[in-house]
Formats: structure tokens, C-alpha cells, sequence
């Protein structure tokens, strides 16, 4: 069987979202999930998590957030209303190479401090909210950073697995687009990534998330990982996010009586995968 990671994005947005990946973590329905540092409460979200992991082998890894309408932990991200930038503003700004490289490290810094502090250790695995990790200006502070904190982390590559693609799926030929040479990048500074990338969908409620799940699982190779966002819909979510109900959508799918048969079908195990550590080229 092939050896998927299968992470739980955006723990710690809000209790509701973190009840429900740490309820799956404890099940062993995934074996990743990836933790949001910019929010207050997030020593007590960290020993649940760690809590629930015990055991189970899970990887817990950094959620790097440059986006969002919540606060940054540094004032240099911060725009005149204090929150983030949006990702459309992002994304204009690092293909332009207008972003503040410096703000940016500091920020990236202040995440990577944020978590050894709630966790006491690095984390497993290094991503980034709305994939920014990848883009230019931030790829470059987020591998540099991960190098120095966790060398024995892997990145997260968000090239799609041809096989998991959803049919044209223009998000997941763009989030890979902007995904070209991370690979390669991430081995020059001695780090290891993923080996193919699913998940990605328009997040609409038209979906049957067990049938998607099901082809983005099939879809990766072993070594792969696919994404998914599950939660429980509360007030702080709602504030903060637009995604919502579809993340109980998924959340019932991960927890339900199909989960197993999904996984079955795609010849798939939540052992997780040995990615091993790149060679730091010469």
C-alpha cells in the first residue's frame, strides 16, 4: 500500500475547527495536521493537539499565515487596518517583487518562535495558509527559516499529482504553476518535501467530498500528501474565515463509516511516508 500524509490544514483558527482535527489526529483518520500561530490560545490548543497525537505518530507542522483578516505577530506585515493583506494584494505583491523581504523573515520568524514556545520542540512539517510559502520574497524566508529551525522538517510541495488533478482544475494548475522549482529549491538547502500534492477544490458545497477525497488519494503517489480542512462551524471561525460549512462537510466524511472504504479503495496507508532528508547540493 502507498503511504499517504493526509493533513488537516488551519488548526487553531478556532476552537471549533481544533476540537475537530484533534478528534480525527486521536482516531487516526489523518496522520498530519498543520497549526496556525497567529492567534491568542495557543499554548492550550498545543496540549490538546499534543495530547490527541500521543501515540499516533502524527506530524505537526507550521501553517505559515500571511493572509487573512486577523493580526500578524510583527508590524511589518500589517496593513493600515492592522490585519494581513488579502491574497489577491499578496500575491500582486510578490510576483512584482514588491514585498518587504524583511518583514517578511521577521514575520516568518515569529510564527517558527510562536510554535517551538506552544510546542516546545520544532515542528514536523513547514507549510503555508493559501499555499504563500511557494511564492517569491516569502518561498525564500520560509526555507531559510525551516533550515535553520527544523532541518528534519519537510516542506510542503503543492505541485499536483497529474492523477489528482479534478478535471481542468485551473486552482490546482495555478497553486502548482506557482509551486515550479520549490522541489528543487527546498533539496539546495538540504530539506525534504512531498512527492506530489492533492486537495485542491473551489471549496463549493456542489462537491461530493467522499467521492473527491477518494480521487485525490488515488491520485498521489506514495510519499504524497493530500489536504483537507475539516472543522466545526463556531463564532470565531466565522469572523475570521469565509470557509465554514464545508469544512463540517469534510469533517463528516473524515469521521464517518465511508472513511475506511476510501481508503481501501485507493490502495492507501496513514503510515507515514520516510521522505528522507535532501542532500544539500554542492
Amino acid at each position: 500500500m502507498k503511504r499517504v500524509i493526509l493533513c488537516a490544514d488551519d488548526y487553531a483558527i478556532s476552537p471549533g475547527v481544533s476540537e475537530a482535527i484533534a478528534a480525527l489526529i486521536a482516531d487516526r483518520r489523518i496522520n498530519a495536521t498543520s497549526v496556525m500561530t497567529v492567534f491568542d490560545g495557543l499554548a492550550p490548543a498545543a496540549r490538546a493537539l499534543d495530547d490527541a497525537a500521543a501515540d499516533t505518530g502524527a506530524s505537526i507542522g507550521l501553517h505559515v499565515t500571511l493572509t487573512g483578516a486577523f493580526a500578524p505577530l510583527t508590524a511589518g506585515m500589517a496593513e493600515p487596518s492592522g490585519t494581513f493583506a488579502s491574497l489577491p494584494k499578496l500575491l500582486l505583491s510578490a510576483l512584482s517583487r514588491r514585498l518587504d523581504a524583511k518583514a517578511v523573515a521577521a514575520e516568518v520568524e515569529a510564527q517558527f518562535a510562536a510554535f517551538h514556545d506552544a510546542f516546545g520542540r520544532p515542528p514536523d512539517h513547514v507549510d503555508g495558509h493559501q499555499h504563500v510559502h511557494v511564492l517569491p520574497v516569502i518561498r525564500t524566508a520560509v526555507i531559510a527559516a525551516t533550515a535553520r529551525h527544523a532541518p528534519h522538517a519537510f516542506l510542503r510541495d503543492v505541485t499536483p499529482a497529474r492523477g489528482a488533478l479534478n478535471g481542468l482544475d485551473i486552482k490546482g494548475r495555478l497553486i502548482g504553476a506557482f509551486s515550479a522549482g520549490f522541489a528543487r529549491d527546498a533539496a539546495r538547502a538540504g530539506l525534504a518535501t512531498n512527492r506530489g500534492f492533492g486537495g485542491a477544490y473551489d471549496f463549493s458545497g456542489d462537491h461530493d467530498f467522499a467521492t473527491l477525497l477518494g480521487h485525490f488519494l488515488a491520485g498521489v503517489p506514495d510519499g504524497g500528501l493530500v489536504m483537507v480542512h475539516p472543522g466545526r462551524v463556531d463564532d470565531p471561525l466565522v469572523a475570521r474565515d469565509p470557509l465554514t460549512h464545508q469544512r463540517e462537510v469534510e469533517y463528516g466524511v473524515l469521521r464517518g463509516p465511508q472513511w475506511r472504504a476510501i481508503l481501501d479503495a485507493a490502495d492507501v496507508s496513514l503510515a507515514l511516508p520516510d521522505l528522507g532528508i535532501a542532500r544539500k547540493a554542492a
